[in-house]
């Protein structure tokens, strides 16, 4: 299958994302984690890019857009199906999303949108903690470390990410609404949109997909 994930930041796409992957065995292709590994990196796209993610603003079009076309038409991607998280955010990527497709001769199965209050998010984020060495993630209420600001997995130092704060939390909710809202317009007119309650189980969306898989047979 060929899936995109839409929701605010703190919708828990990257959980939701994990259980399909698992499920599916189909490529998790995560925009947010490309893009913070360039930064770590240093590379080109991570020096452009990371004025843009301190602030809580998008990344430009042209800058997603080169970096999605390489990542799927890598053969996991490609052959095997995948999961599209924190991609398209704007009209702009969708209808260039759907162009890259064409020329894959692929097409979309689903546009899933993760539902979650802007409160519920503000928590969230403002209460999650991360292992800049391995990645984990912690939540300092639900998910906490066992030993305080030390990585349960590698013995890292646990950090609070910049965007993770409040202020930049609001502006990128902001962003958020008025960018996305005519991706949904745009998925929901060719049928392709389902919302999820991103406030039920983790495994929410796989099980939306199983009910559009039933559906289609």
């Amino acid at each position: 299958m060929r899936v995109v994930l839409i929701g605010p930041p703190g919708a828990g796409k990257g959980t939701q994302a994990a259980v399909i992957k698992e499920k599916l065995g189909i490529a998790h292709v995560s925009t947010g984690d490309i893009l913070r590994d360039n930064v770590i990196k240093k590379t080109e796209i991570g020096l452009e890019a990371e004025s843009f993610m301190e602030s809580g603003r998008l990344v430009p079009d042209g800058l997603m857009i080169g970096m999605i076309k390489a990542r799927l038409a890598e053969s996991d991607a490609a052959s095997g199906g995948f999961i599209l998280d924190g991609f398209p955010r704007t009209l702009h990527q969708a209808e260039a999303l759907d162009r890259l497709l064409e020329e894959m001769s692929l097409s979309l199965d689903a546009v899933l949108l993760l539902a979650v209050p802007d409160d519920e998010v503000v928590k969230r984020l403002c209460n999650r903690r991360v292992c800049p060495s391995c990645g984990a993630i912690y939540n300092v209420i639900a998910c906490p470390a066992k030993a305080e600001g030390i990585c349960d997995a590698c013995g890292g130092r646990i950090i609070q990410r910049d965007d993770d704060r409040e202020p930049v939390i609001r502006n990128r909710l902001a962003v958020y609404r008025e960018r996305t809202s005519p991706v949904l317009d745009y998925y929901e007119k060719r049928g392709l949109l389902h919302t999820v309650d991103a406030l039920e189980a983790t495994d929410a969306a796989m099980r939306m997909l199983e009910s559009i898989e039933g559906t289609k047979a």
